[in-house]
């Protein structure tokens, strides 16, 4: 696999955004994911939530793969993604036809980013079966074993504990002879990053620039525990960009994202006027990171797509 070139990458909320009708609410997106691919964002990701994690989850919101899809066709550059995939949430095997038909769909820009889901409460209300975390990464590893036979082989089999496939065909093929490049999000130390070592082509993580040093020194362990060289991994981590002219500015529209939806995983970290935001880009890359993917509370409004995208291509 050629090693993914994730530089810079925005995630495009699917809920509702200010004063526009749920109806309209995919062509507001379509034109974010335009208006990133123009400013210098070479990737664009979703989430993949049935309903809204931080805010009221009766408010509008897409899913994920449709709106890929319809994505594909509004853009010609960006690679895309979900940011990421709950393993619990589709079959295995469905999953990889569906990231396929979407590979297709944009000409070989198709990423498949999968996860642990971890969001009981959409679990609960959508009728997924809640499981334990230990068998929710076993099912992990199942599910990437299997979605990367059918990324690279005609017709693969495979029998685990929780899934099974029996020459399974996946065509049309994806587009990339070497099958479709696999992004697992989490920093879990122990399970996750062991599997990003073992099946993966690119991580996502959280944290600030010491935390990325830690993990990718685990990550490194990792590799070299089941003779994979790091280098051909790409490593990312997921921030909040607040951006603005002028740094006084950008840290007030902080204060109410915070307050909204705290700070957790130390998403939140980017924050200031585009010298501030171009110096914190840069010492998160000095830690290990190949690149960024980032989200825009405001990305509803375009001019502030576009500054963020032309502050961070490049660096």
């Amino acid at each position: 696999m050629t090693k993914l070139n994730i530089k810079l990458g925005l995630q495009i909320p699917l809920f509702d955004y200010p004063g526009v009708a749920p109806y309209k609410l995919f062509e507001r997106v379509a034109d974010i994911a335009r208006t990133a691919e123009a400013s210098g964002f070479d990737s664009v990701w979703v989430m993949d939530h049935f309903e809204q994690i931080m805010g009221d989850p009766a408010a509008p919101i897409l899913e994920g793969y449709v709106a890929l899809a319809g994505l594909a066709a509004r853009t010609e550059r960006v690679n895309l993604g979900t940011l990421v995939t709950g393993v619990l949430y589709r079959n295995p095997a469905v999953l990889a036809k569906m990231v396929t038909s979407l590979d297709v769909l944009s000409g070989g820009r198709a990423v498949l980013g999968i996860g642990a889901s971890w969001n009981e409460s959409e679990q609960q209300h959508y009728g997924i079966d809640r499981v334990s975390v230990a068998e929710r990464m076993d099912r992990l590893d199942e599910a990437l074993e299997i979605c990367r036979a059918m990324f690279t082989q005609d017709a693969p089999s495979f029998k685990g504990r929780y899934y099974e496939i029996n020459e399974a065909h996946n065509v049309p093929r994806p587009v990339r002879p070497d099958g479709i490049p696999i992004m697992i999000g989490g920093s879990g130390e122990k399970r996750t990053l062991r599997a990003v070592a073992r099946f993966a082509d690119a991580c996502n993580i959280f944290g600030d620039a010491e935390t990325v040093r830690h993990k990718m020194k685990i990550l490194d362990e990792h590799c070299a525990a089941v003779g994979r060289s790091p280098r051909d991994i790409t490593r990312t981590a997921l921030k909040t960009l607040i951006i603005a002219p002028h740094a006084d500015e950008a840290a007030k529209k902080a204060e109410p994202v915070r307050a909204a939806r705290g700070d957790r995983f130390g998403i939140i970290g980017m924050v200031g006027a585009p010298d501030d935001v171009r110096a914190q880009a840069r010492e998160l890359r000095e830690a290990g990171l190949d690149g960024l993917i980032v989200n825009l509370p405001d990305a509803y409004d375009l001019d502030v797509v576009a500054p963020a995208g032309e502050t961070l291509a490049g660096l």
